[in-house]
């Protein structure tokens, strides 16, 4: 049985990681698609995420009176994390499959000159850039399916976060 202090801030910080990345996602969109390829951006939104999550389980922790084991700091983390990431995921599914569909394709464009970009940076030979542009005409990333095997590796991703967030919020061990 899962403590309710636990589920209810798990849920609660679970549905402002959502909203917050929601936001983010809309806020890139609004201002140019361009953003979407630019790495401090990416930053910026891990740096929000880790953010909320560190006041989570501060917050959680002191709810429970400074008695938080590792169980229940990474069960906090984890339900928070797989509900900002569901919410998350719907809202890109809604917006680049309902919306406004012609996105994925502006997107795919501008991913495939950014990787162009780098590519011909790091010195790749045509022949690999050519491969890679091939791939990527194909792959649809903000297709239904694929924004599911995305959030899917988000939750794996997230879990490994939560192992070394729960490590460092565990109450100390009285017994040293």
């Amino acid at each position: 049985m899962i403590n309710e202090v636990i589920k209810r801030n798990g849920i609660t910080y679970g549905v402002m990681i959502g909203i917050t990345s929601a936001l983010f996602t809309a806020t890139i969109y609004a201002i140019d698609l361009n953003l979407f390829t630019a790495w401090w951006m990416g930053l910026i939104g891990l740096a929000i995420n880790v953010t909320i999550s560190i006041i989570l389980l501060s917050k959680t922790k002191k709810a429970l009176n400074g008695v938080f084991t590792f169980k229940e700091a990474f069960t906090t983390y984890f339900i928070a994390a797989v509900i900002g990431i569901l919410i998350s995921t719907s809202f890109n599914i809604i917006l680049f499959n309902v919306i406004d569909p012609g996105a994925k394709d502006t997107l795919s464009e501008i991913m495939i000159k950014y990787t162009v970009n780098m590519m011909q940076k790091f010195g790749a030979p045509a022949s690999s850039i050519n491969e890679a542009i091939a791939k990527m005409k194909v792959s649809n990333p903000y297709s239904t399916i694929e924004l599911l095997k995305g959030s899917a590796f988000a939750i794996v991703i997230s879990s490994i976060f939560g192992l070394i967030f729960a490590a460092f919020f565990k109450s100390k061990s009285t017994q040293e």
